[in-house]
């Protein structure tokens, strides 16, 4: 009888040797598959939130709309020529699944005749030229205008150093404007 009381014990040890390694390992998988879940869960919402920004119905070729996510927070940020799209902008993302907190930080650009005139100069000098004309087929043109008491500032993707600097060049051409920023970045530099 001790001799198999002995046989028993030394199986359960055995026993034991073995589950509790294999019971590690699936605790750390699990905590990968919490964190792959995690990264999943924030790539996720990074798309909807570029899908339900360029969805809102006034957003346009003057107005510029970016976005951090960290986690189920999302903070907005940019420029708008209307208050009802910052508005709009942070009503659409509070809705989406996983976002816990959305802090608007969207600029909204003062009212000025002036800047509206130096808007509509500053599109059909950019976009009316050969070359930057074929970014105007697009429903959001990537290219941004965004015009602050006389200062312009480009903001958007284009396909390459050419249109970059082309785009810059048009915009200087525009008479009223008191200086312009090119902040257009290269489609190859979104990474």
């Amino acid at each position: 009888m001790t001799r198999f009381a002995l046989s028993r014990g030394a199986l359960a040890v055995a026993a034991f040797l073995v589950i509790l390694p294999l019971q590690a390992q699936k605790n750390k998988d699990k905590g990968n598959a919490a964190v792959n879940s995690g990264a999943k869960s924030q790539d996720r919402i990074t798309r909807e939130v570029r899908h339900e920004l360029v969805m809102l119905p006034y957003y346009g070729v003057f107005d510029n709309l970016t976005y951090r996510v960290d986690g189920g927070a999302v903070t907005l940020m940019g420029q708008v020529t209307r208050p009802t799209l910052k508005s709009d902008a942070g009503n659409v993302v509070k809705a989406i699944e996983g976002v816990e907190r959305v802090d608007n930080k969207i600029e909204v650009l003062p009212l000025s005749s002036m800047d509206d005139g130096l808007r509509v100069a500053e599109y059909r000098a950019i976009y009316g030229h050969p070359g930057l004309d074929r970014y105007a087929m697009q429903s959001v043109p990537p290219i941004h205008i965004i015009v602050d008491n006389g200062k312009v500032t480009l903001e958007g993707i284009v396909a390459n150093q050419g249109d970059k600097d082309l785009a810059a060049i048009r915009a200087n051409t525009v008479g009223g404007v008191f200086s312009v920023t090119n902040n257009l970045r290269l489609d190859t530099d979104k990474n």
